[in-house]
């Protein structure tokens, strides 16, 4: 008998060293994934009858993704075209909402900004449908303020276009045609909606006085209302802009969880 409750003592204490040591691995794991992967939230703005809100994801402290995340309420009761409270400018009518970057932000972007624009803008017959756009902004939201048409030099600014090599591959700047707190815009002529496809998602560059001061996602409110899961590249980051990592492609999905939608730049890498 001595001997066999000898023996059970110490298969229990092998069985008892055995589980304290897979514990303490799958402890370490777990630290390990939530010390890898971690996303920051800005604080929610309303939007709709929703709120938007901003988060950068990063991994080892490392920045992959700055985005723009939307309830599934704010698609409804959004302001109608001329509505108060909205800016009409260049025959057109949008409703900004300025949402703030997470406090700890590892990227170039100083804040986002959602744009509502219920009856779309020009050209007709390409961008004339209720539509957003979400524009990540390398300045600061004072300075984009500043982009207005009281500024006796606005025009000169709109056509002080950045150094070629500042500029990503294959875009092209339609005219140095002004947007009010916002710049001007660079668009792709490849891109489908001015081949004769319809709109339903582009990717922007915009600048500022020689500067590319943004860049933004624009994509038809029907789109998101399909909860797509869409993604795409976009052509490789301008050198010589401010230190910090830039998109490599952009994605639009619909987070079935969370119940929202994702407006992001994706793939980050770093700037030449």
């Amino acid at each position: 008998m001595h001997q066999d409750t000898t023996s059970s003592r110490g298969r229990a204490l092998v069985l008892a060293i055995i589980a304290a040591a897979m514990f303490a691995a799958y402890t370490q794991v777990a630290a390990t994934a939530t010390s890898a992967a971690r996303t920051s939230y800005g604080s929610p703005v309303a939007v709709g009858n929703g709120t938007a809100r901003t988060y950068v994801t990063t991994v080892n402290g490392k920045p992959t993704e700055v985005g723009v995340a939307l309830t599934e309420a704010a698609l409804s009761g959004l302001p109608a075209p001329h509505s108060p409270g909205g800016m009409h400018e260049h025959g057109h009518s949008r409703f900004d909402h300025v949402l703030p970057l997470p406090e700890e932000n590892p990227t170039p972007f100083r804040h986002a900004v959602v744009n509502w624009n219920p009856a779309g803008h020009e050209p007709p017959g390409i961008y004339d449908t209720p539509h957003f756009d979400v524009h990540f902004y390398t300045i600061e939201n004072a300075d984009r303020l500043a982009i207005d048409p009281v500024d006796p030099e606005y025009q000169q600014k709109a056509e002080r276009t950045p150094s070629p090599e500042l500029i990503p591959q294959g875009y092209i700047m339609p005219a140095p045609l002004a947007f009010a707190r916002m710049g001007v815009h660079w668009v792709d002529p490849k891109t489908p909606e001015l081949n004769g496809k319809p709109f339903t998602a582009t990717f922007i560059y915009g600048s500022w006085d020689g500067k590319v001061i943004f860049a933004e996602p624009m994509f038809t409110k029907a789109f998101l209302e399909s909860k797509p899961q869409f993604s795409a590249a976009v052509p490789a980051p301008p050198v010589g802009r401010a230190a910090g990592p830039y998109p490599s492609g952009y994605s639009i999905r619909w987070d079935a969880a969370t119940k929202e939608y994702r407006i992001t730049l994706t793939g980050l890498v770093a700037g030449a």
